[in-house]
Formats: C-alpha cells, sequence, structure tokens
C-alpha cells in the first residue's frame, strides 16, 4: 500500500500539526483509504512509526478500474502538494509488554470530535497556498477555545481534531464556541460528543468511547452540535437546550443510539 508521511511543524504552519500519515490502496475498482496521527520513534533506516489511535479508513467503489486509477492518481497528487513525503516502511500498531512498566489506567471523560464541512471543496477553491493559511487561523482559534473551557487535545486527523474535557457542560460549551468562532473564517464545522470510559497507557488512548463519538460526529450536518444520550443524561436540566434527533445505528458500534442537537 503507498504511504506518505508529513511530520511536525512546517514554516507555513504556525500553529502545529500533529505528526500524520496517509495510505491509498487500490483492488480492481475499489480504492481503501487509511489516515492518521502517528508517532515518529527513531531516524534513518532505525525509524519506526506507530499510530497513535487506531487510524480512520474509507473505502471508495468507482464504477471503472480507469476511474480508481484516476483516483488514486489524484490523489497522491494532493498529499505531495501537501507535504507530505511517500513512506516505504510499514506503520505500526504499537504493542506494549506485560512487564514494560506501564500500567493501564481507566479514565472517564465527555470525548469530543470536530471536523470542517466540505473541506475538499474550499481546499480546493482556494489552493493551497491559502488553504494553508486559513487552516493555521483554524487550528489557531481551535486550541484557543480548548484552553479557555480547558480541554485536552488528544489528536489532529486532517481538518478534524479530537478532545477530551472532564465534564459535559464545558465540553457542549466548547464546541458551540469553536462553531461560532471559525464561522469568521468562512469554515462550517459539524461536532458529536459522547461521554464514557476510555483506556490509558503510557500517552496512548483508545476506547469504543472514542469511535461511537466520532460516529456521532458524522451524523451531524454543517454548523450542528451533536450529543450521545449519555452526555445529555449527564447534563444539568436548565444549562442547555437539546432537541431530540431520533435513534440513530452508528456505523461499527452495537445497538441504535438517541442522539440529540444543542439547541442555539
Amino acid at each position: 500500500m503507498p504511504k506518505f508521511l508529513r511530520i511536525g511543524v512546517h514554516q507555513s504552519n504556525v500553529s502545529g500539526y500533529t505528526s500524520k500519515a496517509w495510505a491509498i490502496r487500490r483492488v480492481g475498482m475499489t480504492v481503501f483509504l487509511k489516515w492518521g496521527a502517528v508517532e515518529v520513534l527513531g531516524a534513518g533506516d532505525g525509524r519506526k512509526i506507530y499510530w497513535t489511535i487506531p487510524p480512520r479508513e474509507k473505502t471508495i467503489r468507482c464504477r471503472t478500474v480507469e476511474r480508481a486509477q484516476d483516483y488514486v492518481k489524484n490523489a497522491i497528487a494532493r498529499r505531495r502538494s501537501h507535504r507530505y513525503a511517500p513512506l516505504s516502511g510499514n506503520i505500526l500498531s504499537r504493542r506494549r509488554r506485560a512487564n514494560s512498566g506501564s500500567e493501564l489506567e481507566q479514565a472517564l471523560a465527555t470525548i469530543l470530535f470536530i471536523d470542517i464541512v466540505r473541506s475538499t471543496e474550499k481546499a480546493a477553491r482556494l489552493g493551497d497556498a491559502r488553504w494553508t493559511q486559513v487552516m493555521n487561523h483554524y487550528y489557531a482559534t481551535v486550541r484557543r477555545e480548548l484552553r479557555s473551557l480547558r480541554g485536552k487535545e488528544v489528536v489532529t486527523t486532517g481538518d478534524g481534531l479530537l478532545a477530551t474535557f472532564d465534564g459535559p457542560d464545558a465540553a457542549v460549551r466548547c464546541a458551540a464556541a469553536i462553531r461560532d468562532a471559525v464561522r469568521t473564517l468562512g469554515l462550517e464545522i459539524r461536532a458529536g460528543l459522547h461521554a464514557g470510559e476510555y483506556k490509558v497507557v503510557g500517552a496512548d488512548v483508545f476506547g469504543i468511547a472514542f469511535h461511537i463519538g466520532a460516529r456521532v460526529a458524522a451524523k451531524a450536518r454543517a454548523g450542528e452540535v451533536l450529543v450521545s444520550s449519555a452526555v445529555k443524561e449527564l447534563m444539568p436540566q436548565a444549562k442547555v437546550r437539546f432537541k431530540d434527533r431520533g435513534v440513530h445505528q452508528l456505523k461499527g458500534v452495537p445497538n441504535r443510539w438517541r442522539l440529540y442537537q444543542v439547541d442555539h
């Protein structure tokens, strides 16, 4: 699978990016994508690259082999223009030995996922140089709101971001503040929140709660902040008004979940 890697901070990106990797593979008329944040250890031939959390994946089914080939070609060209470098080695999933000294901890938090709506269209319209400037301002704005409400940034994924909060009230207010703030940049986001437990091993975090939060965000419309029933049940009644958005099957997640829109 062809892979590409982008590391650290570039001169055109003053706000900073988490190191990230992107991979693409074609099988006949089907294209498989995989992307996410990575940790890079070492340098040169001894360098090892690990996914920090399980990567996001997407499958694109084209109508012909030619269309699939064109999709791959164009996608690779875009990544190279975004300062990704080809990566020949594998991207590993971290495995820790039982006696490594890292203890498994369990944490409870409200998890926030955000991403930009129609970001590919906007990037194509603005061009790489202007889009890079917009993204710098975007991440600076998002991080300012996180700091003000004591959110903890976990990882960035392309134009998205995952953060955790000690309580749901701050998380909901932060999502709404980010949505309103980035509109001054001509951007719309979608946001999803879920409250649940997750595992912590050293600097790594993982758990089904993250996947549920991501799936809630995927159900949100432009400018919408959606929460799972777990978040709503933890919120003080008078703090925020919610609109019932019905029961949904979240892709890859057991059971059906009732979702609520934050009423703004």
